[in-house]
């Protein structure tokens, strides 16, 4: 057997988008995947991803399409060929349209795969059909808010350049598991520059535990921890008031401001003691190379954006922007100019069709007026990419309205998940060795091709392709719908200034980092004026109610713990799961274990909870058991359940963690707040019905 090596990218929702090495054994199937030489992955990937074979030829692999054959959510069907199942999409759709109107048809759509031709090619079906469009919040849309506020424009310091850096803090993410490389050159920096590693986290996640400090706030605090740090930059004397007076507005109102916010006031609301916070804002204040690696935490609270915006303040009051190694990074998105009119249709949108919010389909979908933006209800749906079943809020509520009868449902999938048992017709779809298609990544500054490597299972298809067969079906003429994947790559490629498709294979990736003073904000930031705001316009980006704080604060807003509810849940990512996805293979299921609930020793010894033992969270949404774990480095009255797990796999009970969680909107815009949850809790007693998880 000839074993050739071939390039690709990983196509998962990280922002790492790593480039890889893949063994391809044969037409139809892959070995050991592994990472490659590029600058920023650096052959470093994740144990997801490097198991790759495990998912890609797994036994369960949806081949050819379905149709329904027993009630809806049962999960029976029986095959159908493509023709009839297009023709049966075509007629369904047709029909609820024209009894109901165009916006009755909704296309939910995420980001299973961030490929722009695969990820975003349902937009133009969307467009030109008229359906709802659909607002993407559920990822990032809170944490941008934030981010925008102070910096006005979605990049920052280079990662590479963490290794020049004498101090970083991951603040709100945990990449030893989410994010690898991020990892690697931090590793770097310990051992070259003997640098310092902080970790900002509720709980002590796999990157906490090995850093040189971790503080644990409670959830939802952060912004009083970075107010105090600033105040003690400026009580202390080590804010740079000359950086501040040249780059950002606002500096003197910041600091009267701040006066009364120090250690003593964050300590009462952070549960952190005085000597924690002076100790970070010590080191932190007093290092010119600090670097902060903000993570995604930030996004899932109903009170993130405020407090993005707090932490971005950091090293705009101490000029950390100013050096090598300094500065701070969540996402560099805007770093990329893509003119995607081919890929997404944008000539085909009329602002007029309403949007939907993709972070409430559970009230979408169970008839919320203001949900569904006084438009009609929705009576067809293609999910594509996704599986909010399992991963979007309150889904107990998802699944009532994946369950009625008169819902058209339509999911392109690649195995059954717990949403694709509620379709009407299941469609298998293809993985990324399997279709052609370009990248950018969040978390650095490459764009990369990932070119088809091996033929898909049975019948599977790609997004793309199932877009153009649908438009061929319902009659539409638009020149991307004529395209194959990689031709439309390759007119992207070009149209945003990029090498065509064939050149990119060839040189595998482009790297657009931007000169220093650009990702330094050293040429100003984002803003018309240039200048970092400490004064934050929240209108603007959408808080019309005026609720969040226009200067760095800690805002009341979450789920607060109660009485009734007295403890706080972080819905957290687990290591070997990403979202729903891997939950399938055997490797990480193993690793995983079971679902778990991590609890501080301290509730533990006063509830008489044992390691291991069964016990059940539950608020007004629904219940869930999982199985205790004493977790120091956690405060007292915080919950940690870790990973997306599939329904069943919950002792007990076939429903996962999001019956717990909210599908309130976050301000300014929007967004899923699945670390902002109150709940009570209780040792389980065994019923019938109790079973513990079996692993194959």
């Amino acid at each position: 057997m000839t074993v050739q090596t071939r390039p690709s990218v990983c196509p998962h929702d990280c922002p790492s988008t790593c480039a890889l090495e893949v063994e391809v054994l044969g037409p139809a199937r892959i070995g050991a995947v592994r990472g490659a030489d590029n600058p920023y992955t650096a052959g470093v990937i994740c144990n997801k991803v490097s198991r790759y074979a495990e998912r890609i030829h797994h036994p369960d692999r949806l081949t050819h399409p379905l149709l329904r054959t027993g009630p809806k959510g049962s999960g029976q069907f029986r095959r159908i060929g493509w023709d009839e199942a297009l023709d049966r999409v075509v007629e369904g759709f047709t029909a609820v349209t024209a009894e109901h109107g165009s916006e009755a048809a909704w296309a939910y759509s995420s980001a299973g795969t961030m490929g722009l031709v695969n990820r975003d090619g349902v937009f133009r079906l969307r467009h030109a059909m008229r359906w709802s469009g659909r607002k993407g919040t559920i990822c990032s849309s809170i944490a941008a808010a934030g981010w925008m506020a102070g910096c006005g424009r979605i990049s920052g310091t280079d990662p590479r350049e963490m290794a020049a850096s004498d101090l970083i803090v991951v603040w709100g993410g945990n990449p030893v598991a989410t994010q690898v490389n991020v990892m690697a050159h931090v590793t770097r920096a310990r051992k070259e520059r003997g640098a310092k590693l902080v970790v900002i986290d509720p709980y002590r996640t796999g990157t906490a535990a090995i850093a040189d400090l971790h503080l644990a706030p409670r959830p939802g605090t952060d912004a009083a921890l970075a107010c105090a740090v600033m105040h003690c930059a400026f009580r202390d004397g080590l804010a740079d008031r000359a950086y501040m007076a040249r780059y950002t507005a606002d500096a003197e109102t910041l600091e009267a401001h701040l006066a009364s916010r120090g250690p003593d006031w964050a300590a009462t609301i952070t549960g952190l003691s005085v000597a924690q916070i002076e100790t970070f804002a010590g080191l932190y204040n007093r290092t010119a190379r600090a670097y902060l690696r903000i993570g995604f935490g930030f996004t899932r609270g109903r009170g993130g954006a405020a407090a993005m915006h707090a932490v971005t303040c950091l090293p705009a009051v101490t000029g950390a922007w100013r050096h090598e190694g300094g500065g701070a990074l969540w996402n560099n998105r805007n770093l990329y100019q893509w003119d995607k009119s081919l890929i997404e249709g944008t000539a085909l949108r009329d602002p007029a069709v309403r949007e939907l919010d993709m972070s409430r389909i559970a009230s979408i979908l169970t008839g919320d007026p203001a949900a569904l933006e006084g438009g009609p209800p929705v009576h067809a749906l293609l999910v594509q990419s996704g599986n909010p079943a399992a991963v979007c809020p309150d889904s107990n509520r998802v699944r009532a309205g994946l369950l009625r009868e008169d819902l058209f449902t339509v999911v392109h999938e690649q195995f059954l998940t717990e949403t694709a048992r509620h379709a009407d017709i299941l469609l298998p779809a293809t993985m990324f060795l399997e279709h052609d298609d370009i990248y950018q990544a969040g978390g650095h500054s490459h764009v990369q091709i990932g070119r088809k490597l091996i033929e898909p299972p049975g019948e599977a298809m790609s997004n793309h392709d199932l877009v153009c067969a649908l438009a061929r079906g319902f009659g539409l003429d638009h020149p991307s719908f004529r395209m194959s994947g990689l031709e439309l790559a390759d007119a992207t490629l070009r149209a945003s200034g990029y090498p065509g498709a064939e050149a990119l294979t060839e040189r595998r990736w482009v790297d657009i980092q931007v000169p220093f003073e650009r990702a330094h904000f050293l040429d100003g930031f984002g803003h018309a004026d240039g200048r970092f705001r400490f004064r934050a316009d929240w209108a603007a980006l959408g808080d019309a109610e005026g609720r969040l704080p226009p200067l760095p604060d800690h805002l009341p807003l979450e789920d607060a713990a109660t009485a009734e509810r007295p403890f706080r849940l972080v819905a957290a990512p687990a290591r070997q799961f990403l979202n729903s996805t891997f939950t399938e293979t055997p490797t990480a299921l193993r690793r995983e274990g079971r679902p778990t609930l991590r609890i501080a020793p301290e509730d533990c010894a006063r509830l008489g909870i044992t390691e291991g033992e069964a016990v059940r969270i539950g608020n007004a949404r629904g219940e869930v058991v999982l199985h205790a774990q004493r977790a120091p480095g956690q405060q007292p009255g915080t919950l940690v359940a870790e990973g997306v797990w599939p329904a069943d796999a919950y002792a007990g009970a076939a429903c996962g963690i999001n019956v717990l969680t909210s599908d309130e909107p976050a301000l300014p815009a929007g967004g899923a707040v699945f670390h902002d949850t109150a709940v009570w809790l209780r040792p389980e007693i065994p019923s019938d019905d109790f079973k513990p998880l079996q692993l194959a």
